[in-house]
Formats: C-alpha cells, sequence, structure tokens
C-alpha cells in the first residue's frame, strides 16, 4: 500500500501548476470570427509565453458551439502573467459578446509523466 501512495505522489501533478478546461458556448452567428480570433490567441499564447504549457482549443463534432479549451500554465505566476498579454487582452475583449456562456473548470493532472510522454510525440511529428 505504501509502495503505491509513492508512486501515485511521482507522477502527481506539480503544486502549482494549473491544468483548467474552458467550457464556452458561443453565438452560432459569431462561430467563424470567434474561432479565427481564439486560435491566433491561443498560437501566441504558446509561442511567446514559456510559462503558457499548453492551450489547446476544440469544437464538440455534432455542436461546433460547444467550444473547449485544455489550458496547462506551468505555475499560478505564469497564468497570472498570461491574462496581462497584449493578445489574452484582444481575445477577451473582442470576443465578449460573442460568448453566450463560459466556465473555468480546474482540474488535477493525474498522470504528468504521461503528459510529458504526449508532447513528446508531438514534437517528434513536426
Amino acid at each position: 500500500m505504501l509502495l503505491l501512495v509513492a508512486c501515485s505522489a511521482a507522477i502527481a501533478q506539480p503544486k502549482d501548476m494549473i491544468v483548467r478546461i474552458s467550457e464556452i458556448e458561443i453565438h452560432p452567428n459569431r462561430l467563424a470570427e470567434y474561432n479565427a480570433i481564439l486560435k491566433e490567441e491561443a498560437e501566441a499564447s504558446v509561442r511567446l509565453e514559456p510559462g503558457v504549457i499548453a492551450i489547446f482549443p476544440m469544437s464538440q463534432k455534432e455542436k461546433p458551439t460547444e467550444i473547449r479549451i485544455l489550458e496547462i500554465y506551468a505555475s499560478r505566476e505564469a497564468y497570472e502573467s498570461h491574462l496581462k498579454t497584449p493578445h489574452f487582452q484582444k481575445y477577451k475583449t473582442t470576443t465578449l459578446e460573442m460568448v453566450k456562456s463560459l466556465k473555468l473548470v480546474d482540474m488535477d493532472a493525474l498522470d504528468v509523466q504521461t503528459m510529458a510522454r504526449i508532447f513528446k510525440k508531438m514534437q517528434s511529428r513536426d
């Protein structure tokens, strides 16, 4: 039993890392415009901010106005810094009226070692 607890702790999420899923519903008549702005913001965040590990936007296949964004930040400080960037501020202000609903769901990563392997696999595909 003690070994199992020790192994679980070894792969748990680092204490200050933030993992979140944003659940967003977009007004249908603004979807194309919203998606373009979101794609621009996500790309800039990952490219320009070392503390942004991932901002990965997705939409539901059968309900494209239902957006989900997997967000991973190295720390609370990285997240707070992200909120102040020009690209995030532009995204937030220009999409405000496009969003019908927004829910931020904080998550706990259960297996950070596998998360690291996923990102390594993605790099090897480039």
